[in-house]
């Protein structure tokens, strides 16, 4: 992934995300925005090659897979009931990325189960000003997810692009002389499959939703 060039701008990142809210969307009309793009053998994003084109296409199957058989614990449920002040969720993301399929599933349940969290969908590559704010590594790696008071409209935190576990396999694999293979990405997937989004909702839970 290319390190992106900082934009010198005046302003906060707080006007930034209040420019960008308006384009954002529902988790399922993002859902929806996919599924079309897979019948028209399109991606997200400037990028219209065949590789990301395929990893819609993937993404897409996984993401419905992981709407129909996500199932949170009774425990999350339990402390995602107790959220009693409004929060927005903005997540920046691309339909073509592989990290997103397991994400956006477990951060669309939990808002669900609580009217206080209001999940919204932004594009990375419609909103770099805004991603830019919001790096890994000086990458600008997703998805990433923003937390918004919506009392104060200050930002809590942010979470992305992946839980801690995978992102130590990521790291170890990075240092590898094969880099980042095909392979790796299908190894990868299995640790998300395996885990059931259980890391992820833990993440959420801990670093964001009990503040």
């Amino acid at each position: 992934m290319n390190t992106p060039t900082q934009e010198l701008t005046k302003k906060t990142t707080e006007e930034l995300l209040e420019e960008s809210l308006p384009q954002a969307m529902t988790y399922v009309d993002y859902r929806e925005m996919v599924a079309q793009l897979v019948l028209e053998g399109k991606s997200t994003g400037p990028d219209q090659s065949e590789a990301l084109r395929d990893y819609t296409l993937l993404n897409h199957n996984r993401m419905r897979r992981w709407d129909k058989t996500l199932r949170l614990s009774e425990d999350t449920i339990n402390e995602i009931s107790k959220i009693d002040h409004k929060r927005t969720w903005v997540v920046l993301t691309e339909s073509w990325c592989g990290d997103a399929a397991p994400s956006l599933p477990v951060m669309h349940k939990m808002a669900s189960l609580n009217s206080n969290i209001n999940l919204k969908v932004l594009l990375r590559d419609e909103n770099i000003e805004l991603m830019n704010r919001f790096l890994t590594n000086g990458a600008m790696s997703i998805p990433k997810l923003i937390v918004i008071d919506d009392t104060t409209n200050t930002i809590l935190d942010e979470w992305g692009p992946r839980p801690v576990e995978a992102a130590e396999m990521v790291k170890t694999q990075k240092n590898s002389p094969e880099g980042l293979t095909p392979e790796f990405r299908e190894t990868l997937q299995s640790w998300y499959n395996k885990d059931k989004g259980k890391s992820i909702a833990n993440e959420l839970l801990s670093s964001l939703l009990l503040k």
